[in-house]
């Protein structure tokens, strides 16, 4: 079965649900992890929540193949859970368990998983940019079809890294897509105050690419912006630069009241919540209340066997903190 949205874009319902769970697994995620933070139960007190901005992860890397790349932010629960990384493995991370994703090590800020493509997530403001290009390098260099996709907020666009990355990729028409997750604030500055084009689409003609502006709470028009994105850079196309407009609900980081917004603004956004528009558009298409309360119900059950698991692991030992550090050379010792 299909249907049409008011884009006109024909979309299998299976797809609806499926970018539904994705979206409500994230938030759910979160909303636990906040619970856990307050409770001094995470091995870190920087934690970076996306509650709100669930549909960016979602459908972005809805599109993308098994053997496609992922670079993350400071922001990153929903990137690393969308990309396909276990709740388990999440959990056990925050709570710094030597069952997590980096063995307790990482946390939050630095969660990698290559079995999955997630090349990780980067504490260091714009520091992951490059790393998604330099796989798109490789991709390139070697003939690979793998396409890399980095994400990162608005305010890593006003960052030397940034422009630099984005330029070698033009110049080398390699296969990447920089997502920008643009949620209007820099930690407190405005948008509008660190840029004097708004336009992501506009931005991305400087460097001879294709631009795109995108509203990042609706999950499918998310999907069809990266779908058209990945599937150029495939083609051998070369990047393309999606600016999706999103919002945090909540502060930057736990501390933050959030004084410097607008409690309209707030309103506004929290009216186009992108877990609501889905579950609008999903009752639009006919699927069932009770399809969405199963849902809720099979994640929840997830992340209470997730939350069993990490607390059942070993605390990260001191002893094996300068592990993984250097890679082992071939046939040698470290």
């Amino acid at each position: 079965m299909s249907v049409f949205d008011q884009d006109t874009r024909i979309v299998d319902v299976s797809t609806l649900v499926r970018l539904y769970r994705g979206m409500v697994r994230i938030r759910r995620a979160e909303e636990r992890i906040l619970e856990l933070l307050l409770q001094n139960r995470l091995s870190s007190t920087m934690c970076h929540v996306s509650i709100g901005q669930e549909a960016v992860a979602v459908g972005v890397c809805d599109v993308l193949r098994p053997e496609d790349y992922v670079t993350s932010t400071h922001r990153g629960h929903g990137h690393f859970l969308a990309r396909g990384g276990a709740m388990s493995a999440l959990m056990a991370e925050l709570m710094g368990r030597e069952t997590g994703a980096c063995r307790g090590r990482g946390s939050s800020m630095h969660l990698v998983d290559a079995s999955i493509g997630h090349l990780g997530s980067n504490a260091i403001v714009g520091g992951h940019i490059p790393i998604a290009t330099g796989a798109a390098l490789w991709s390139s260099l070697t003939g690979q079809s793998r396409v890399a996709v980095s994400f990162f907020g608005d305010g890593a666009t006003t960052e030397g890294i940034f422009h630099e990355a984005v330029n070698f990729a033009a110049v080398r028409g390699l296969p990447v897509v920089f997502v920008i997750e643009n949620n209007h604030y820099a930690m407190s500055l405005p948008w509008e105050r660190a840029t004097a084009q708004p336009s992501v689409a506009r931005k991305a003609e400087g460097y001879g690419i294709i631009g795109v502006d995108v509203d990042g709470q609706d999950v499918l028009a998310v999907r069809e912006a990266a779908d058209q994105a990945v599937s150029r850079a495939r083609r051998g196309e070369g990047p393309t630069l999606l600016g999706v407009e999103t919002y945090r609900f909540l502060g930057h980081s736990r501390g933050d009241p959030s004084t410097y917004r607008d409690r309209e603004e707030e309103q506004r956004w929290h009216a186009r919540d992108p877990l609501l528009l889905e579950k609008i558009r999903l009752s639009a298409a006919g699927v069932a209340g009770d399809v969405t309360e199963s849902l809720e119900r099979e994640i929840e059950a997830e992340i209470v066997a997730a939350m069993e698991f990490a607390e059942a692991g070993p605390i990260a030992s001191v002893d094996e903190v300068f592990s993984d550090i250097y890679a082992t050379p071939l046939g040698g010792d470290q």
